[in-house]
């Protein structure tokens, strides 16, 4: 299977920026959808942006402008960029990605799996 390893989470000031990565403990052979999502204590876990294949990116109105999805496939990474955040930010966020890998056998195997999560805390 494929396991997804999240890090930059970590505390900022209101108005400050943090980007963070999530990287599959494995060679991806295709990534068909990949998201960040992120779960307030109390609340349900909500979407934050997703990129799918053609490069078709959407993200939660709270955040258009300010965060930006991306992913570098050589090195099997999503990033979330976040900028000029605000303390309704703070949360956990989770890294989700679904595609196919190259099981031992050389054959195609399809994967849907999310990362641990990481805190993000943004103080006014």
């Amino acid at each position: 299977q494929v396991q997804l390893v999240e890090s930059g989470g970590g505390f900022v000031q209101s108005g400050g920026s943090l980007r963070l990565s999530c990287t599959a403990s494995r060679s991806i052979f295709v990534i068909t959808a990949v998201g960040w999502y992120r779960q307030a204590p109390g609340k349900q876990r909500e979407l934050v942006a997703t990129l799918t294949t053609g490069g078709i990116t959407n993200y939660a109105q709270s955040v258009k402008g300010r965060f930006t999805i991306s992913t570098d496939n050589a090195k099997d990474t999503v990033y979330l960029q976040m900028n000029s955040l605000q303390p309704e930010d703070t949360s956990v966020y989770y890294c989700n990605a679904q595609g196919k890998y190259l099981d031992e056998h050389s054959r195609l195997q399809e994967f849907g799996s999310w990362g641990q999560g990481t805190q993000v805390t943004v103080s006014s």
